[in-house]
């Protein structure tokens, strides 16, 4: 992992991405979730976990067990969220040998870039499912909502502050990647850091999304993901995919 977000800069994390800008998401993964599983709807593999940041209000109607790729991002999760479970890993390959009710997966997806990885994770979801589990897959958005966007984020702490502009574009649209890249101004004190963060991200259609995990042997519905308490970024996909396991996958 070369981004620097997720390793040296972790520290700025949440100046970046507020915790409780996720409240009324993790609000509809979780209702999401519960409207699909057959029976009990307790435990949640959440795959790309990050900071913690959905887990922090899912985790009072769930067992929560994180994985991240970033061990920085990970350390950070756990310091604020103790009474979840926090396990290193690659959503591509990780195998548990355990079974869950639920599997999330959020905007960890966009660092998805090949169809390769699209399958690979859709296996991952689909082995780590209890038959009637359902798993909640969220990408920020897709082939058909991409728009090239530039914004601007501030925000304090104390003596520390961070303004960035944040510029996401497709310099190919014939291939399945596009980029982002930030521009953070870092100041603690009177000292001010200027860092750029290059980050290579996937990009597909939703036939794309859906072909993968109905490969996995997953069922496959889009459901409504509306963001009423904020402005939704330019170009976000306001649905997302619902993956459920068959019974019969017993």
């Amino acid at each position: 992992m070369n981004e620097r977000l997720y390793t040296d800069l972790t520290g700025w994390y949440l100046l970046l991405d507020p915790t409780e800008d996720h409240h009324e998401e993790a609000t509809v993964f979780a209702a999401a979730l519960r409207s699909a599983v057959v029976g009990d709807c307790a435990t949640l593999l959440e795959l790309g976990a990050g900071a913690g940041n959905n887990a922090h209000f899912l985790r009072d109607s769930f067992a929560c067990t994180l994985v991240d790729a970033s061990p920085d991002m990970l350390a950070l999760s756990a310091a604020r969220l103790p009474d979840c479970a926090h396990l290193l890993g690659d959503m591509r390959t990780l195998r548990l040998d355990r079974l869950f009710d639920a599997v999330l997966i959020h905007d960890a997806l966009s660092y998805l870039c090949a169809s390769a990885d699209l399958d690979a994770t859709a296996r991952t979801e689909a082995v780590h499912l209890r038959p009637g589990g359902a798993a909640v897959l969220s990408p920020d958005c897709v082939r058909e909502s991409f728009v090239e966007t530039c914004d601007l984020h501030a925000a304090d702490d104390g003596d520390r502050a961070l303004r960035t502009m944040e510029w996401a574009f497709d310099p190919d649209p014939s291939d399945s990647e596009f980029r982002t890249d930030y521009s953070f101004a870092l100041r603690r004190g009177a000292k001010v850091e200027v860092v750029h963060d290059h980050h290579r991200c996937g990009l597909f259609s939703v036939a794309e999304w859906v072909a993968c995990l109905q490969g996995a042997g997953l069922i496959v519905e889009l459901r409504p993901r509306p963001l009423e308490g904020i402005e939704p970024p330019h170009g976000y996909w306001d649905q997302l995919l619902l993956a459920r396991k068959p019974m019969e996958s017993m």
